[in-house]
């Protein structure tokens, strides 16, 4: 049978009223006794019962994680790295997939934490970047923490977690730039996604700092995915001056890129070059290795969670939450390298 509290009570040698204390992380405890009920709770490997937490009293012990996203990779480590702060702190989590444009979605997430009981909510992109749902969350008095992104702290009165994706594209680019590339060729991810146009001025940015003149006919609009990915570099690869270098805005895209270059019967990295963003488990496994940008997503979603608990247990507190940010950085593997010397 499970342990139940009445267990860790007794082996701590301490009432329930102590043990409840501990697991809802109140401060009037000794840290002896904290100790041993820690310790208790360890050996009988006690897990709280968090929806009756919830019945008892008013307060939520779950928070949900809200999602619109094609990626699989990104979603499973943002729940990863949501559910460990959750599982430190004795909280449940929900993970909500939904439609970013659908007409009434305020109103559903609104309906979603009264239905659930939820302490708040962890809005990953693009749902984090819907303002007309951040003003009805904050008129419902709902805690949320965005992940967004952006290259400084956007001081707009709303939580988040904010990552640099514009300087991380642009030091993808310089380096694509340094190994010898002008032609480089970028495949955007989709557009309802702040992350993509700031990925692109990232890569604008260092083609107008090298003094390169962009190209439109190297941008190809598309979707986070490898079917976009494939489908783009075949667009940029049957051109007539052709890009010796391709920029996916993620590694599902670079995935795509190397899939179409091995289908045309290309040696990469010598006859194209292919980088990608977010360092995807497969961007360390596929064959060349993709020169990608660490994006830590789990961390990051890590971080947006302990906002969110930070912000419920500050209600009433006049004290804001301090926003946080993060720079991926440019990781350099195998599908990158110098041109091929053009032939006289």
């Amino acid at each position: 049978m499970p342990a139940t509290i009445k267990d860790v009570a007794e082996r701590a040698g301490v009432s329930l009223k102590t043990v409840s204390r501990v697991i809802n992380h109140e401060p009037a405890v000794r840290q002896d006794t904290l100790a041993r009920v820690l310790k208790a709770i360890d050996e009988l490997n006690y897990q709280p019962d968090i929806s009756a937490r919830s019945l008892r009293g008013a307060r939520s012990f779950a928070i949900g994680v809200v999602y619109d996203n094609p990626n699989p990779y990104y979603i499973i480590a943002v729940q990863n790295g949501a559910l460990s702060v959750c599982r430190e702190r004795g909280y449940g989590l929900q993970i909500h997939p939904c439609d970013s444009t659908a007409p009434r979605l305020a109103e559903n997430l609104c309906d979603l934490v009264v239905r659930s009981r939820l302490a708040g909510l962890v809005l990953a992109p693009p749902m984090s970047e819907r303002v007309a749902l951040l003003r009805k969350l904050t008129q419902h008095a709902i805690p949320f923490v965005r992940i967004l992104s952006a290259a400084r702290d956007p001081n707009d009165g709303y939580p988040c977690v904010f990552v640099d994706d514009r300087d991380a594209a642009y030091d993808i680019t310089e380096h694509l730039i340094q190994l010898g590339h002008t032609r480089i060729g970028f495949l955007w991810g989709g557009k309802q996604h702040r992350s993509s146009p700031e990925r692109y001025r990232g890569y604008e940015d260092a083609l107008r700092d090298y003094g390169i003149a962009l190209d439109r006919k190297l941008v190809v609009e598309g979707d986070y995915s490898f079917d976009d990915g494939f489908r783009g570099a075949r667009k940029l690869l049957a051109l007539g001056n052709r890009p010796t270098a391709i920029f996916g805005s993620n590694d599902e895209i670079a995935a795509g890129v190397l899939a179409a270059a091995r289908a045309a019967g290309m040696d990469v990295p010598y006859d194209l070059s292919i980088a990608g963003f977010e360092d995807s488990p497969f961007s360390k496994q596929s064959w060349p290795a993709l020169t990608t940008a660490r994006q830590d997503t789990e961390v990051i979603a890590q971080h947006a969670a302990r906002l969110l608990l930070a912000q419920v247990g500050k209600q009433g507190d006049s004290a804001p939450v301090r926003n946080e940010g993060f720079s991926p950085e440019l990781v350099v593997r195998g599908s990158t390298a110098p041109p091929r010397p053009q032939r006289p």
